[in-house]
């Protein structure tokens, strides 16, 4: 944009020193002499050399571009119809841990989400019911220790929850 910008001035500009220069040479002395034929010659030479110096630049510069290509089209291809693979999931309710959370008494299932709330991973009431946000709790805080295969079994999750409370 720049470009055209500064191509369209330089050549107002040299328009208006061409009609300034042949008005003036013409005006005073009202003669049209050789010598002001010859230098309007001149100056319009001057001015039809500049263009086409300039179209051949412009020129080069777009011959030595980068070629461009082109992605092809995309082609369309019908879908496959693949059967949905259903798997069972597991409730929170059925793991290990939460079979483990429940055998224990309400006030030791109370310190044990207190004990996980003062860790930052409970933010739910401490009320001592399992439920999701107890779940959760629970496996990020075995995750961060490192103990998180301790919750694959009812065991591993007793020892877990054990060093909560105790």
């Amino acid at each position: 944009m720049v470009s055209h910008i500064s191509t369209i001035k330089r050549s107002v500009i040299s328009a208006t020193v061409a009609l300034a220069m042949l008005g003036t040479s013409v005006a005073p002395a009202l003669a049209w002499g050789q010598r002001e034929q010859d230098f309007t010659k001149g100056a319009l030479s001057v001015l039809l050399l500049g263009a086409i110096v300039n179209d051949a630049r412009q020129h080069r510069a777009y011959e030595q571009r980068p070629p461009v290509y082109y992605a092809p089209q995309p082609v369309y291809h019908a879908p496959v119809y693949q059967p949905p693979v259903y798997q069972p999931v597991q409730s929170y309710y059925a793991t290990p841990a939460a079979q483990a959370f429940q055998s224990y008494t309400p006030t030791e299932r109370r310190r044990i989400q207190a004990a996980l709330a003062d860790a930052g991973y409970y933010f739910g009431y401490v009320d001592g019911s399992f439920g999701p946000g107890t779940y959760r709790a629970i496996t990020a805080y075995a995750r961060d220790v490192g103990r998180l295969a301790m919750l694959e079994t009812r065991g591993g999750a007793y020892g877990l929850l054990d060093g909560l409370i105790y």
